[in-house]
């Protein structure tokens, strides 16, 4: 094995959204066996480097579900955005719908409505976690800001006519199941663009050629190496690119029973050190060989 890709909510970070020992650990071991290591995730390079840099590992990124690759110095060596027709397209058919949509762009992230994104924010948190207390929701809020740095905008529409804006995913949260049906259905046909998932209330939406499985590939290439030589780890739906490619497919504990299935291999979940779980089994099975 040469590659670790590991996922990062729901998968390398815990509930807290940090990186815990075991885990920092496990990766640091694989390191320093001469294994590389390498994040892929849906968040921005900023949301996905601090909680890497709290637990002391500096590695190759790959953000918005592949769009954009980032070595280890911060160099971007890889990106793909999408046709702005196509994305002006999903944006305007998703508020349509009552959604709240946010563009990831070189320029950051723009959306129209704290106030919507306020709502959509709460209701999550209030769902998943209904023993919660108001203070712990007003803090999730904000860390979400200092993460991401949103800006919002009168009309998306605007920012999508900016010649030197560049949209590399689109970001959508529902209220309702039934809103991200109604979307799913409207634009599942949609050429330009590959739907996908990192949680119930969402959808993303990249290039076709923007996923987590051809991103690692194309880092892979100039080191001679393939897809047998790498690990992936994953819990939801835009890790299965990656999943499914990889020599060693690992799903986390805590993900969905179809993502599963797709996986030869299967560790705990994200809140029980699932990775360094994985990543232990790995180099003991290294060892023996």
């Amino acid at each position: 094995m040469k590659l670790i890709a590991s996922d990062m909510d729901g998968t390398l970070l815990n509930e807290n959204g940090e990186i815990s020992e075991a885990n920092a650990k496990a990766v640091k071991k694989a390191m320093d066996k001469g294994i590389e290591f390498i994040v892929a995730t849906g968040r921005s390079y900023q949301a996905a480097n601090i909680p890497l840099q709290a637990a002391g590992i500096t590695c190759p990124i790959v953000k918005l579900n592949g769009a954009v690759t980032y070595q280890e110095n911060e160099r971007m060596i890889h990106r793909i955005p999408m046709d702005k027709q196509v994305a002006a397209y999903i944006a305007e058919e998703c508020s349509k719908l009552g959604m709240y949509v946010e563009l990831f762009t070189n320029k950051g992230v723009f959306s129209e409505s704290r106030e919507h994104f306020l709502e959509v924010l709460v209701d999550i948190i209030h769902s998943s976690n209904p023993d919660i207390s108001e203070r712990e929701v007003q803090e999730t809020v904000e860390q979400r800001f200092q993460l991401e740095q949103v800006t919002f905008v009168d009309h998306l529409q605007v920012a999508l006519q900016e010649t030197d804006v560049e949209i590399f995913k689109i970001l959508t949260f529902a209220f309702e199941k039934n809103q991200l049906e109604e979307a799913k259905e409207k634009l599942r046909d949609e050429t330009g663009a590959v739907i996908t998932s990192s949680g119930e209330t969402n959808l993303e939406f990249n290039h076709p050629k923007a996923q987590k499985g051809l991103a690692i590939q194309k880092y892979i290439e100039t080191k001679g190496w393939s897809m047998e030589d790498v690990m992936t780890m994953g819990d939801n739906w835009n890790d299965v690119s990656m999943l499914e490619m990889a020599g060693r497919g690992v799903a986390m504990g805590n993900a969905e029973d179809e993502i599963k299935r797709l996986c030869d291999y299967q560790t705990a979940p994200n809140d029980q050190d699932g990775v360094a779980r994985a990543i232990e089994e790995m180099l003991e099975e290294l060892a023996d060989e």
